[in-house]
């Protein structure tokens, strides 16, 4: 499967989810197993706004979607993988007018639980935000078959 492939059903399937779609995910970079996701700076997004800083629920919700994106990169047919855990620790706050990123990667994949990590970070890599994951596969069949032809980019 080529990265574009990937790119686009991991961009359909934010495309749907409407905190993703307020908040301006987009997609920067999939492969097999790994994926980056980019949170635009904007006003309606500021915690503080003295200081410009971005609110942590902002990026509690880029993490938890990049952790909950990443399976669309390793699973042949996509399923739905709702959230059971995701636990974030925050190094330091994000500088005002700039993008941060989350980068998720899988770190391990069973029958009916996927195990993720993440990053979140700015231009020049320093980290503000880590977090790991905890995902239930629900499987294929569970998954409604419109929403997944969708997602696969495979709709009638």
């Amino acid at each position: 499967m080529t990265d574009k492939v990937l790119v686009d059903r991991v961009a359909r399937f934010i495309n749907i989810l409407n905190q993703a779609r307020d908040l301006g995910l987009a997609v920067a970079d999939a492969d097999s197993g790994q994926l980056t996701l980019c949170l635009p700076y904007s006003e309606k997004i500021i915690g503080n706004p003295e200081t410009r800083v971005i609110h942590g629920g902002a990026i509690t919700t880029l993490m938890d979607t990049t952790s909950g994106s990443v399976m669309i990169c390793a699973l042949d047919e996509f399923e739905l993988c709702p959230t059971l855990d995701l636990r974030v620790d925050y190094m330091r706050p994000a500088e005002p007018d700039k993008a941060v990123y989350a980068r998720a990667e899988i770190r391990k994949m069973t029958r009916n639980i996927v195990f993720t990590r993440c990053e979140a970070y700015q231009e020049g890599g320093e980290v503000i935000a880590t977090c790991v994951g905890t995902f239930m596969r629900i499987g294929r069949e569970a998954t409604p078959k419109a929403y997944r032809d969708m997602i696969m980019g495979t709709e009638q």
